[in-house]
């Protein structure tokens, strides 16, 4: 049987470090440079999620938040940055004045449209890698971010619960 070497997350070499250090490490640069590309348009990488779903229309702080997979306080954080820009603006919703909907203007609409255009952002995100590579390396990201598809249980009887599943009070 051949041994691994064991990953060792403090060695200064990448080729010791686990996964994801290494994740972390390329998820780090590629970021560094995004945001650099996206400084031209007042833009971050936590931005352009938000202006994408804003595309389709105003959505409340609470929806950008889900739909981008953060939490309402970060959200609130991108949102003031991208009103202070000038690339959204907060109004009172249609429907209920209580609520507050977040709107893309124009010029975010620009900034979103010209800074994901073209081969740049693919070329910052993938830097020293063949297309076949790119390729490959997209199929396994989309494996890490993909939510667990649901899984069909097997059919078992009404009365009987799953495994590990406490009874309830009856």
């Amino acid at each position: 049987m051949i041994a691994l070497p064991t990953p060792d997350p403090a060695s200064p070499d990448p080729e010791d470090w686990p996964v994801g250090r290494l994740l972390s490490a390329a998820s780090r640069r590629v970021e560094r440079e995004w945001d650099a590309h996206l400084a031209g348009w007042g833009l971050t990488h936590a931005a352009v999620p938000v202006l994408a779903h804003l595309l389709a229309g105003p959505r409340s702080q609470r929806e950008l938040a889900a739909a981008s997979g953060v939490t309402e306080q970060t959200m609130s954080r991108v949102i003031a940055r991208l009103e202070r820009t000038g690339h959204v603006r907060r109004e009172a919703h249609a429907g209920d004045h209580r609520r507050v909907a977040v709107s893309l203007t124009e010029s975010g609409r620009t900034a979103l449209l010209e800074a994901t255009a073209g081969d740049v952002p693919r070329r910052i995100t993938v830097r020293g890698l063949s297309p076949e590579q790119v390729d490959q390396l997209r199929s396994l990201l989309l494996l890490l971010v993909d939510p667990v598809p649901e899984r069909a249980e097997p059919d078992r009887p009404d009365d009987a619960a799953p495994a590990g599943a406490r009874p309830t009070g009856g």
